[in-house]
């Protein structure tokens, strides 16, 4: 092949795919607002709250019970006998060590139902995006790592409204 045909048949394929990609509908769903105005993000937020609040408030208790144990112990301690300031330094060192593997197990435990929660919602939300891509013929929708996307082409507000209207 000489370097014309060789030319002729690239400036060829270009034609071609220029021609290909004007018919292509590309569109584009900004993801984090779709999750910051989700429904089911706001009712998950409630149910993580419901079920954690009373757990949260017993760690709070426990704290306060280890600060008014300490602050007896220095009020005190010049007045306590050597074996009752003993005992009481003990159960502060036992209080804080339970204290700080609840706080470590309530985080854990938190976290897991919180991805648990997040990871039903983005479901919710790729079942949404995919929903309007087939109905409306898009060809490619783009999420993250987008630079630029015009109006034309954004269709958050499209997905917010479909997963508005899903059932949980």
């Amino acid at each position: 092949m000489t370097n014309k045909t060789k030319s002729a048949l690239f400036i060829g394929l270009l034609l071609t795919a220029n021609v290909s990609f004007a018919e292509l509908k590309i569109g584009f769903v900004n993801i984090p607002a779709v999750l910051e105005k989700a429904p089911q993000a706001e009712k998950a937020k409630k149910r993580l709250e419901q079920e954690f609040s009373p757990k949260d408030k017993q760690l709070v208790s426990q704290q306060k019970e280890i600060q008014n144990l300490e602050e007896k112990l220095s009020r005190d301690a010049a007045v306590m006998s050597d074996s009752e300031r003993s005992n009481i330094e003990k159960d502060l060192i036992s209080r804080k060590r339970d204290a700080v593997r609840s706080q470590q197990e309530f985080r854990e435990d938190f976290n897991a139902r919180r991805n648990d929660e997040l990871g039903k919602i983005q479901r919710r939300i790729v079942e949404a995006v995919r929903g309007i891509a087939k109905e409306q013929n898009f060809d490619l929708l783009l999420t993250d790592g987008v630079i630029y996307a015009s109006e034309q082409i954004d269709v958050t507000a499209q997905v917010q409204e479909k997963l508005a209207k899903m059932p949980e």
